[in-house]
């Protein structure tokens, strides 16, 4: 078993121990800011019509806080941690709750470890690390990395063949299709990442369309995922890690929050 630099390690484990500790400190703080999903954080938001929630939702998750690509694995474990094992991390497309230290930022060549997924890939739209999106810790999930690879950057869509390593979950040729448990989830983080970037000072201009064999920074298929959204409503385990990603990078996922205004954005896109 190769492991990287000892130095890397220990900077890891350290900065594990702070953001954990940090998290434990501040945890009750953080639950009564959140007992009504978002509390306060939305008192701004217009939603008179798709076009005022859009801005005013974009201006408030805009300008979070910022990590490090190597910080995020940290975060990751705290953010997906099993509810049932502490130590554990759930994976988003095998379902599998693996301890949350096997990870490719301990042991990169470790192929039954787990790696960092981006949800919304990152070849639609930010190839750099020095972009923002590429951190953004709510579009990252521990993933399981043979299934992470085969996934590769393939729109989300009904597909036509099961995948051999992750159960319930489908993939063809231009398609990818997670376990009904969390389609949900994969359609709210990609909701996020549509509104969140739009293109303002420097960064990409994310955009959810209702096709698949996409380029360039467009995702599909959206009228799939707003049928996701309605059947795999928001879960408690999506809560808490909306709850721990606000603890860190200060911005909130609204579609998590407020599932309806999924609706008022796109519902009129896909009722043709």
């Amino acid at each position: 078993m190769k492991h990287t630099g000892s130095s890397d390690y220990t900077y890891l484990k350290l900065f594990m121990f702070l953001l954990l500790f940090s998290g434990l400190f501040c945890s009750q703080k953080i639950i009564k800011n959140t007992d009504n999903y978002g509390g306060d954080y939305y008192e701004n938001i217009s939603a008179e019509n798709a076009s005022m929630l859009r801005a005013s939702l974009h201006k408030k998750i805009s300008n979070h806080v910022r990590f490090t690509y190597r910080e995020v694995w940290t975060i990751l474990m705290d953010t997906d941690r099993d509810p049932e094992k502490k130590d554990n991390v759930m994976l988003i497309y095998s379902g599998k709750s693996i301890p949350a230290e096997h990870n490719n930022g301990v042991d990169s060549n470790n192929k039954d470890y787990w790696n960092r997924e981006h949800v919304w890939p990152k070849s639609h739209g930010f190839k750099k690390k020095s972009t923002v999106p590429f951190t953004d810790v709510h579009h990252l999930k521990p993933a399981d990395r043979t299934v992470n690879s085969s996934r590769g950057n393939k729109d989300f869509d009904f597909s036509d063949h099961p995948h051999r390593e992750a159960k319930d979950t489908k993939i063809d040729s231009d398609s990818f299709e997670p376990a009904p448990a969390v389609r949900g989830d994969v359609a709210r983080i990609l909701f996020y990442m549509d509104v969140r970037y739009e293109g303002n000072n420097g960064e990409p201009d994310l955009i959810l369309v209702d096709h698949v064999k996409t380029s360039g920074s467009e995702l599909g298929k959206l009228c799939t995922l707003l049928i996701w959204h309605h059947e795999d409503p928001v879960s408690p385990f999506e809560r808490r890690r909306n709850d721990r990603i606000y603890f860190y990078q200060k911005n909130r996922n609204p579609f998590i929050d407020h599932p309806e205004w999924a609706d008022l954005l796109w519902k009129e896109k896909c009722s043709h």
